[in-house]
């Protein structure tokens, strides 16, 4: 019975969008918490790179664009704060990576690969070998946040407590940035190089308005996370269209919703009669 449902090809794509959001939801918290999107872009614009590489060596996809991620990950962290402006540091890498990643692939000899489908993602591709490799990835990152989580909370609450805490800021960040990694290399067969920082980043934006807690804030965006690839899919079907940027659209109307409603009851709270003080006697 799960063989024969697994060989939907549809479901493997709602689990592989659903198992990329659970873990893409917590990580995006602290990527908007830290204000890193632009680190988000450099990671998964260096899978490219990690691809043409792989190409180029005969290895494994995953295994070439895991290492990129991770080496990019850590060339950032370690060049972060030693005179360079980050922003200015995460231009200069991000684009780099992907021009270079593009390039090289041109130069593969008898290679015809769609690049499309790493750039926007090929979500129903997904083969069971890919759910599970997406799956274990998830899991992986997920328990290491678990693990971390006091820690990183308290680190990118402020930096001074964390080290009168006996919290290392720089080993935190260094685990957040590797965690990315990790999900930047398994969600690209999902969304791709392009898309995978919109669903780290707006599934956590919009669930910023309504949660009040970290760990509410990172539940509602796995839940919002989850809604936005099942129903994304389930729209591209409808409509003919890219499933990658579907699931991307769906997200970013979720989140321009969430602004109009924040807008809204502010705007209901200001014109509310103000309500009768009960200590006044009516006359």
């Amino acid at each position: 019975m799960l063989d024969a449902l697994m060989d939907d090809f549809m479901v493997r794509a709602a689990l592989a969008g659903i198992a990329v959001a659970l873990a893409a939801a917590p990580l995006g918290c602290f990527v908007v918490w830290r204000r890193m999107a632009y680190f988000g872009d450099a990671t998964a614009h260096a899978a490219i790179l990690g691809v043409a590489l792989s190409l180029l060596m005969s290895t494994s996809m995953l295994a070439g664009v895991l290492i990129v991620s991770l080496i990019m990950a850590t060339l950032v962290t370690l060049l972060s704060g030693r005179g360079y402006a980050m922003d200015t540091l995460l231009g200069v890498m991000a684009h780099s990576a992907l021009a270079f990643g593009l390039v090289a692939v041109s130069f593969l000899p008898g290679v015809r690969i769609d690049l499309m489908a790493y750039l926007f993602g090929d979500i129903l591709a997904v083969s069971k070998t890919d759910l599970a490799i997406i799956a274990t990835g998830g899991l992986l990152v997920l328990g290491l946040l678990r693990w971390r989580w006091s820690a990183l909370l308290t680190a990118t609450l402020n930096e001074d407590l964390a080290r009168a805490s006996g919290i290392n800021p720089r080993r935190e960040q260094l685990v957040l940035t590797l965690s990315l990694a990790v999900v930047v290399a398994v969600a690209l067969k999902v969304v791709g190089a392009l898309l995978i920082t919109a669903l780290l980043i707006i599934p956590a934006a919009t669930a910023r308005r309504f949660c009040h807690t970290p760990e509410l804030m990172a539940v509602a965006a796995a839940i919002i996370g989850g809604i936005s690839t099942t129903g994304g899919l389930q729209a591209a079907y409808w409509l003919d269209t890219p499933t990658g940027p579907t699931i991307v659209c769906l997200a970013a109307s979720l989140f321009a919703l969430s602004r109009v409603s924040a807008q809204l009851s502010r705007l209901a709270s200001r014109t509310a009669p103000d309500a009768p003080d009960p200590r006044k006697r009516v006359e």
